[in-house]
């Protein structure tokens, strides 16, 4: 859904495998695996190790990995392929103005966002008015079910390509009320489709709260969102549902023509 196949037909004898499979040893890398060897990469991947650790020195002789010998780690030469994105695609550029005006307007610091797969990724921020600021800069990610984009850009899949989604989702743990329920987590988008927005209480982080609302193109697809994340001490459920979702979703309505 979020390929370039999904839009236009490719012929696979037009692909080059080793391209495909030299991205999945980079996204095999996280939080929990820094630095692996050829035969660990071979069990995230599913890539044959010998391939694996041809792919990996490969990626050390380009500058996007480096290794002692045995284990192998990215260097910050990878965080090009995601500025490239950032630099080159419309909806971060488009956004921008916008969400600074209602940044500036509200006194909070906005984002937008896309999906991508199974995680939210946020594409752009408001310069923030505030001294101390929270929420993510762009290039930043997180679980799709922890985060108010998540559920509003769920909500514009039908209900069949839903349930796959949800089914194939690794529902992790972040804080004591983090919702992990497959079934409750569905009735959530579906609540989510009904209001037009979605306020995630501490589901990433415990004090914070998320909003967002769908960005829509002038054909109604949804393409992405925009929100805020702000400190539950400092806002009430409704502050945020009588000043700002009725902003967000200004901001998004003017922003529709556009996209």
């Amino acid at each position: 859904m979020n390929s370039a196949s999904a839009s236009f037909p490719i012929d696979p004898k037009d692909l080059i495998a080793g391209l495909g499979r030299g991205l999945t040893v980079i996204e095999s890398f996280d939080d929990d695996h820094p630095r692996m060897t050829p035969a660990e990469v071979s069990v995230r991947t599913g890539i044959p190790r010998t391939a694996a650790r041809r792919h990996l020195l490969s990626l050390c002789h380009f500058g996007y990995a480096q290794t002692d010998g045995r284990l192998f780690w990215l260097t910050p030469r990878v965080l090009r392929l995601g500025q490239s994105y950032l630099a080159a695609a419309r909806l971060p550029r488009l956004v921008q103005p916008f969400i600074q005006q209602l940044s500036m307007a509200t006194g909070e610091t906005v984002n937008a966002s896309v999906l991508d797969g199974h995680d939210v990724v946020y594409v752009a921020r408001s310069n923030s008015p505030r001294l101390v600021s929270i929420g993510f800069h762009a290039g930043a990610r997180a679980p799709a079910h922890v985060v108010a984009p998540g559920p509003v850009l769920l909500a514009a899949f039908d209900d069949a390509a839903l349930q796959r989604w949800i089914d194939k989702h690794e529902f992790g743990t972040y804080t004591a009320h983090t919702l992990t329920n497959r079934a409750e987590f569905e009735k959530v988008v579906q609540a989510a489709r009904g209001l037009d927005y979605w306020i995630a209480n501490q589901q990433l982080d415990v004090g914070l709260t998320g909003v967002a609302v769908a960005l829509r193109d002038r054909h109604g697809v949804a393409v992405g969102a925009i929100g805020m994340t702000l400190q539950m001490a400092s806002h009430s459920q409704e502050e945020i549902t009588a000043r700002l979702v009725p902003s967000l979703h200004e901001t998004a309505k003017t922003l529709r023509a556009l996209l």
